[in-house]
């Protein structure tokens, strides 16, 4: 049956563009904040990897694991069920408070122990340490900010979600410029100081939107507050032991990205920071594909609820379209001018020649990771989390074993840890195309 493009576009698009607008400023902040860093001491990104990797390694874990509540709602509104939908989502604001509460009491009291584990710089350990326990207080909103987002998304009005990209970003920026480099009368306090503006920007952001939140007509899948407080765990662990296999997938990829940091500062003391301001230039893009991803899974959802094996089959194909069509663009800009990319992140421009060699590995990196996002949450809607996390554990220890291979025996050096990378992209994509057109027959 030919696919009328336009027609699946639109709802993608609907849901994408917000997500895609916040987490592209947020992003946009987030290499602010590097490069303001990589100004102020080129050894602050390395300093700033080997904190923030562990930090976003746990807070992962909250989001993904609320996946499961998205996809059981956005099959319910597929099907029409309106009570199970409200029911999976108080539980899902009540009870998605706790994990994030123990991750804060963690980082703040026990973040030394894991930088001695990761191998990190002695002399590097102060300054991890000063941005983990200043940015660990953000994970005290984690829990309703992942909640309300499930809600958003699942409603197919993600616009809060841009909003909140947008006032958190600004100001972060604003309070990095005030911050690092003591402007207007302020302490100097480097990266200390990006850590203080990251978690005083996301309260403010935070609350900003949760008052839009709160009042929007347009939430149809948000709870009343009467069943908030009435609803009781078991649709949340319901939902948990689904989510949970996206949350175990999320943290098996983020702890092989801390197994490279760990291979990477074995290299050498400025390695981890090559590495991770490329991977940066790489996540500035992933973010889009991401959007898309998200919004797949969503009307994917409501097409398994429906038992619309085309309406499925066609989301799918036009998600991947159009997310290939994004990484094309955006690489050849990369490609052509890798330079003044770069340099947003240093002023050391040998710290920048190092860093430019691996761009084309980085974009072409980003040809399967775009299908293994975009068809990954096309797999989890069907309520399938468990291939996603089987095909990550796989790809974890493919990838290490690839990086140790190519770093310590042939002696790559950080190329080789980009090659392994590229490789466990391209393997898994093979492996969840053809489970997803196996998936895809069923419905």
């Amino acid at each position: 049956m030919k696919t009328n493009y336009s027609y699946f576009a639109r709802p993608l698009l609907k849901i994408a563009l917000p997500i895609m607008l916040g987490n592209i400023v947020a992003q946009i902040q987030m290499l602010i904040d590097r490069a303001f860093l990589g100004h102020f001491d080129s050894l602050y990104m390395s300093a700033l990897s080997n904190a923030s990797t562990p930090l976003w390694t746990t807070m992962s874990f909250v989001f993904s694991v609320t996946m499961g509540a998205s996809i059981i709602i956005s099959q319910k509104v597929g099907a029409g069920d309106k009570d199970k939908t409200e029911e999976v989502a108080a539980s899902l604001m009540k009870w998605n408070n706790i994990v994030p509460v123990l991750l804060f009491l963690f980082w703040f009291f026990f973040a030394e122990p894991v930088l001695k584990l990761m191998d990190v710089d002695k002399d590097m350990i102060p300054m991890c340490l000063d941005y983990i326990r200043w940015f660990s207080p953000i994970f005290l909103i984690v829990g309703l900010e992942a909640s309300s987002m499930v809600i958003m998304q699942t409603s197919n009005n993600t616009r809060p979600l841009a909003i909140f990209g947008i006032v958190r970003s600004l100001l972060n920026v604003l309070l990095d410029w005030l911050l690092i480099f003591g402007n207007w009368g302020f302490p100097r306090l480097g990266i200390k100081g990006a850590a203080i503006a990251t978690t005083i920007a996301e309260y403010i952001g935070f609350v900003y939107t949760w008052c839009i939140f709160m009042t929007s007509k347009q939430l149809p899948t948000r709870p009343r507050t009467k069943i908030v407080f009435l609803a009781k765990i078991r649709p949340y662990w319901e939902s948990f032991k689904l989510g949970l296999n996206a949350a175990l997938e999320d943290f098996a990829w983020n702890f092989g990205n801390l197994i490279m940091i760990v291979i990477l500062n074995k290299i050498d003391k400025n390695a981890a920071g090559i590495y991770s301001t490329v991977f940066a230039v790489g996540l500035l893009i992933t973010v889009i594909v991401a959007s898309f991803g998200q919004a797949n899974m969503t009307l994917s959802g409501e097409a398994v609820g429906a038992k619309d094996q085309n309406r499925y089959r066609s989301t799918n194909k036009v998600a991947m379209l159009i997310c290939e069509g994004i990484i094309f663009v955006l690489s050849v800009v990369c490609l052509v001018i890798p330079t003044p990319i770069l340099s947003l992140f240093s002023d050391d421009m040998e710290f920048v020649k190092n860093c430019a060699p691996f761009m084309l590995l980085m974009c072409l990196n980003l040809i399967s990771k775009t299908g293994n996002i975009v068809i990954g949450y096309g797999i989890r809607a069907t309520g399938d989390t468990r291939w996603m996390f089987f095909t990550q554990i796989f790809g974890t220890f493919f990838v290490v074993g690839s990086a140790c291979l190519f770093v310590f025996v042939f002696k790559l050096g950080i190329q080789g840890v980009f090659l392994a990378v590229l490789a466990d992209e391209f393997v898994r994509f093979i492996l969840n195309y053809l489970h997803y057109r196996k998936l895809a027959k069923k419905i």
